[in-house]
């Protein structure tokens, strides 16, 4: 299905959340229609979970290259988010289509969608680097992590909005670096009112797991050779 596959797994996503939780849940969705809504938060998730769930596996997928010759091995798990950017560049376009026909104006801020595209690679940038290190060591790992992106898709305010969540709680939805990066997508794009706290901690949160994920990585380097 080639690069259709950007937009088909996210439109899929989206009508049955629409129906589900648009229709019968009557989910809020900020003024918005609610697909074009949960649109917005599927683009830039849709990238992490695909690329985090191959950079997972990179390494062990790649172990008779990585037994054999020596290079950085930061490329291997980096390469595998890279080559996942095309899809999320396919499917943003298909955003700003979906608003169009919608009646909807994209917004100024738009143009800042290639530096949320940056901030969501980032963020699957640390999270890559721990979990395909751990691997090479705990094969136990390729089990977890779908089940724990299944977790984050509703964890993460995707298909509702920050505010549903009591406020006294909503600082917490800032531990996951991606929920910074879906309230960054519908403002850029939408124009909703995003709650800044929740991305400024997430900020804070994807930089803690890039620099201690790069160091993990760097430090078990050097044994991937032996185990892998």
């Amino acid at each position: 299905m080639g690069a259709g596959w950007a937009v088909i797994q996210p439109l899929l996503l989206v009508a049955v959340f629409s129906v589900v939780l648009g229709r019968l849940a009557k989910i809020p969705s900020e003024g918005v229609p609610y697909i074009v809504f949960a649109f917005a938060g599927l683009v830039p998730w849709t990238f992490f979970s695909n690329g985090v769930a191959v950079a997972s596996e990179s390494l062990v997928s790649s172990s008779n290259l990585v037994s054999k010759v020596y290079f950085p091995r930061l490329v291997i798990p980096i390469g595998s988010l890279l080559a996942w950017l095309p899809d999320l560049a396919i499917a943003s376009l298909m955003l700003l289509i979906l608003m169009l026909a919608h009646g909807l104006i994209p917004a100024w801020t738009t143009v800042l969608l290639p530096l949320l595209g940056g901030f969501a690679l980032l963020a699957a940038v640390g999270v890559s680097l721990w979990l395909s290190a751990l691997n090479v060591y705990y094969r136990d790992v390729r089990y977890a992590v779908p089940f724990f992106l299944q977790i984050g898709l509703f964890a993460t305010p995707i298909v509702y909005p920050p505010t549903l969540v009591p406020p006294a709680l909503q600082p917490l939805l800032g531990v996951d670096p991606m929920s910074g990066v879906v309230e960054g997508f519908r403002w850029s794009v939408i124009g909703t009112t995003p709650n800044w706290s929740i991305v400024a901690i997430s900020g804070a949160v994807t930089v803690i797991l890039l620099g201690s994920g790069l160091y993990y990585f760097r430090r078990m380097e050097r044994t991937f050779a032996d185990v892998v």
